[in-house]
């Protein structure tokens, strides 16, 4: 067993094991992995194990459990793999170590409140851009989707953000493939749950499809790999966009005194901030978009808290934004690595453990929070209207590995939600049937709308 001499854990009891019959009724089920979690929190509690190879996998959804592994001990509970990192590389979200430190602290400023204020005319410019465009939605009775207006808005705002330009058709075309790779990206890392040997007489058939899938993979990468090289190429031969220089300008300066900082880094990095700058933000906002066609008195509510432009109308509006966060949360599912033995809210956790943090369930908790599937925005005005321990809401992680774009996100869902929400209302022609469980949890399916209003 590892242990330190710093940190002897005290005894513990064996984490309670979700039964093998019911995880094998939830293969038959071909079911999502939340699924199976669901069922282990509700049977066993705030940390409890399931296994699907050899070892088990603990699940934590308890708040003060959540607090130990996220924020309180992250020395002991490590990330080892990440699942986008096909996509991202050794971006500051897949890094470890002494090279994430690095990479972090470098970006670290430009996600405070003075590194915020450089970004937020881009903000503002790609609000007020997606808002002329659903004035002619708005006008012309135009059907669109809005999960892809959403995604156009916040891929706008990044771009600018990273290299001072607006989004151009071509970028936007070829950066499409981004949605492509997330979404065929699994649920976990491929190290933190073992594969169950493939035996059934169709596995060929299944082989063969998903090669076929791998290569569509590697041509999307390969189109989103070209958008990158030429934004790096632009901005090293000194081209600086309309709106000034971006993060990228950043990380090319520090390659001028870093070594490690190479073309394959930056490279790195900016798609590594492309993607978690605009698909959980784009995500979140088509989310709260169908959660008001279902709740329109929220909406109301909101702009009835002020008049616009006041902090009351402000506050009522984040509000919005944080219980849809509670609902889907950016970062719903958080896996760790146990690097040491130590002991969680009681349980034994033996070094070499997998741990899966889910923010998610830990979200829909009755205990914590009343009525967990209702949507409802006043919990985040109403004095004692959200749980207090600190794990209890996390949509962007707490602790060191906590998102560093937090407050890019609220400042640009705001904007634009301040600019949409007074001039139209989406009435929807169909909803998806569900949610699909992946880097975020998206819609599972297409949102066409149109929009009644207009006076934008």
């Amino acid at each position: 067993m590892a242990t330190t001499a710093a940190h002897i854990p005290e005894a513990g009891r064996p984490v309670p094991e979700l039964e093998s019959a019911l995880v094998e009724e939830w293969r038959s089920e071909r079911a999502e992995l939340v699924d199976l979690m669901a069922r282990a929190r509700e049977r066993l509690g705030g940390v409890a194990a399931f296994r699907l190879g050899p070892s088990p996998t603990v699940l934590v959804t308890d708040p003060q459990a959540i607090q130990h592994v996220l924020a309180l001990h992250p020395d002991r509970y490590v990330k080892r793999s990440h699942r986008a990192r096909p996509l991202i590389g050794d971006g500051v979200l897949s890094a470890t170590g002494e090279a994430w430190k690095r990479q972090r602290r470098l970006l670290q400023s430009q996600f405070t409140g003075t590194g915020m204020r450089r970004y937020e005319q881009r903000i503002a410019e790609a609000a007020r851009v997606t808002a002329e465009r659903w004035a002619g939605y708005a006008r012309t009775g135009q059907t669109f989707d809005v999960g892809q207006e959403m995604r156009r808005f916040a891929l706008d705002t990044i771009w600018r953000s990273l290299t001072g330009h607006p989004l151009d058709a071509d970028t936007e075309r070829e950066l499409a493939a981004v949605e492509t790779v997330v979404a065929a990206l699994p649920t976990l890392p491929a190290d933190s749950v073992d594969a169950e040997d493939a035996a059934d007489a169709d596995a060929d058939a299944e082989d063969v499809v998903a090669a076929d899938a791998r290569e569509a993979v590697a041509a999307d990468l390969a189109r989103i790999d070209a958008v990158a090289r030429r934004a790096i190429g632009a901005a090293r031969d000194g081209a600086v966009g309309p709106d000034g220089p971006g993060l990228l300008h950043v990380l090319l300066d520090a390659s001028a005194e870093r070594p490690e900082y190479t073309d394959r880094l930056i490279r790195d990095e900016l798609v590594t901030l492309l993607v978690a700058g605009h698909e959980t933000t784009a995500t979140t906002l088509t989310w709260l978009h169908l959660l008001l066609d279902r709740h329109p008195e929220a909406r109301e509510q909101a702009l009835a808290a002020g008049p616009a432009g006041s902090p009351q109308r402000r506050e009522a509006v984040q509000a919005l934004v944080s219980e849809t966060l509670r609902l889907y949360p950016s970062a719903w599912i958080l896996p760790r690595h146990a690097a040491e033995d130590d002991t969680l809210a009681g349980y034994t956790i033996e070094a070499g453990t997998d741990v899966v943090v889910c923010p998610y369930l830990a979200h829909r908790d009755p205990v914590l929070w009343p009525d967990p599937e209702r949507f409802d925005p006043r919990r985040f005005t109403t004095p004692g209207g959200r749980p207090a321990p600190p794990g209890s809401y996390v949509p962007f992680g707490i602790g060191p590995r906590a998102c560093l774009g937090l407050q890019f996100a609220l400042r640009e869902s705001i904007a634009l939600l301040e600019l949409l929400l007074p001039a139209y209302t989406v009435s929807f022609r169909s909803r998806p049937a569900g949610a699909a469980y992946s880097i975020t949890v998206r819609p599972n399916g297409p949102t066409p709308a149109t929009l009644t209003g207009g006076h934008y």
